[in-house]
């Protein structure tokens, strides 16, 4: 950890009330990548559902299937390690069901347009 880091945390530890001191303490609280890496993938999520209104000839399958296969191994790899870290699982399961859904969307649209 760098001394911006447990600076920042030792002034904010002072701060947290006694009700949230076990989510701060917790394994995979706000002092550990487990909870801000989650926290910042939602921008994947957002980016992804900002992408259902985008024309459908303008996706990219190899894009979405990569995004999906992500988002199902990572799913998975959240439920084994230690702590299991259910906002990880969370945020990765929106991924996957953001990117199959595109990824049906350009099958239904070529598979219309090769029968015209």
């Amino acid at each position: 950890m760098s001394k911006v880091y447990r600076a920042l945390i030792s002034a904010t530890d002072k701060f947290v009330p006694n009700k949230l001191r076990p989510l701060w303490e917790h394994e995979a609280g706000p002092k550990t990548i487990f909870f801000w890496a989650p926290a910042f993938k939602w921008g994947l999520v957002i980016a992804g559902l900002g992408d259902l209104t985008r024309p459908v000839e303008t996706l990219s399958i190899p894009q979405s299937a990569s995004l999906a296969a992500t988002g199902i191994i990572w799913s998975r790899y959240s439920l084994v390690i230690t702590p299991k870290n259910y906002s990880l699982f969370a945020v990765n399961v929106f991924v996957a069901i953001t990117s199959l859904y595109q990824i049906g969307r350009a099958y239904r649209h070529q598979s219309i347009h090769k029968k015209e």
